[in-house]
């Protein structure tokens, strides 16, 4: 089969591999029907992920069709289309059962696919712990409306659950890329009184105007200004930092109001300084990690009922075959690229 891989640091290549078979009783091979790429698969690309181990497979975002299943697993069957989750996690150990799966003691446990084992940018993928790691999509929800749940959406709803959103509060959230922009749709969820984005891109406020017409939007020039002038305490009540660059850090504490919560859902490139004597007294709760993707099956019920919408920010389609076009432009943000589909079978 055809599989985009991790050659070395600046290099990914799209060889032949041979099919994915069960490792596991617990294991299940999905047959992908679409894929796409994510920030974190560029951090890999260039360096910014040292677990990451030449000769994967990379993706972790994808949807497909159950093919093959292990003796154990028991909640899905050959046939049935499912979210491939972009953690791998044992449901039994200490952190899982209390809902902290990316922090899960297996030694595949976290984020695994794509990273340290084959991933999901391929015809097939297999799938460690699939009763945990796949999820049963609706008949009335599609391929496409189901693409992004087990990331960069599972990562928004996680952002926005631990974020503790109250219906009078002013809500900040600093970048409006892929990831923000899920973050968005599952902050809203939470019916906060004002949501304020700031991008430094116009065309993806532009995009956020179009679809969320109540969101105020902002450039990061008099930023401050703008959320002192739209907050009711002297700053935002929440802060959910979804860029990552030293400066967006900075800027989450600085527009927070005193006893605000800054949830960092960033990835970023190196360590971030946390400037305390400038920010004693703020008495700020900081919210940090990778996501808790546990909450799928909820998502995908919030998306069948309509509550959640995706597919706009899918806005180009590859064939397998072309992907190193597909992120070349995602990449280099050409075409007003937000996020992009790739089809493995076609």
């Amino acid at each position: 089969m055809l599989a985009y891989t991790y050659i070395e640091q600046g290099k990914f290549e799209l060889i032949e591999k041979p099919k994915p078979v069960l490792l596991d009783d617990r294991d299940a091979i999905v047959k992908v029907t679409l894929a796409s790429i994510c920030t974190s698969d560029l951090h890999i690309k260039h360096g910014s992920v040292p677990r990451a181990v030449p000769g994967i497979t990379v993706g972790h975002e994808m949807v497909g069709v159950v093919e093959q299943v292990g003796a154990a697993v028991t909640t899905v069957k050959p046939g049935d289309r499912v979210t491939v989750n972009v953690e791998t996690f044992c449901g039994e150990c200490f952190f899982c059962k209390h809902g902290w799966v990316n922090n899960c003691t297996d030694s595949n446990g976290g984020w695994a696919l794509g990273c340290r084992i084959d991933g999901g940018q391929a015809e097939y993928v297999r799938v460690p712990y699939a009763d945990q790691g796949l999820d049963k999509i609706p008949n009335a929800v599609t391929d496409v409306q189901a693409l992004l749940v087990g990331d960069v959406l599972a990562t928004g709803y996680w952002a926005a659950q631990i974020s503790e959103i109250h219906n009078e509060d002013t809500v900040l959230i600093l970048g409006a890329g892929p990831t923000g922009l899920c973050t968005l749709q599952c902050v809203r969820l939470h019916n906060p009184k004002r949501v304020l984005v700031c991008d430094m891109d116009e065309n993806r406020l532009a995009f956020v105007r179009k679809h969320h017409p109540e969101v105020l939007t902002t450039t990061s020039d008099g930023l401050k200004d703008f959320v002192l002038a739209h907050s009711d305490h002297g700053g935002a009540d929440v802060v959910l930092e979804v860029a990552g660059s030293e400066d967006t850090f900075r800027m989450a504490w600085d527009c927070a109001r005193p006893n605000a919560i800054v949830t960092v859902v960033a990835l970023y490139d190196g360590p971030q300084t946390l400037p305390l004597p400038d920010m004693y007294g703020k008495n700020l709760i900081f919210k940090t990690g990778g996501v808790d993707g546990c909450n799928c099956k909820e998502i995908l019920r919030l998306i069948a009922q309509g509550d959640i919408d995706t597919t706009p920010l899918i806005t180009h389609t590859y064939p397998l075959r072309d992907i190193a076009e597909a992120y070349e432009l995602f990449e280099n943000r050409q075409d007003g690229v937000i996020k992009v589909a790739i089809q493995p079978n076609v």
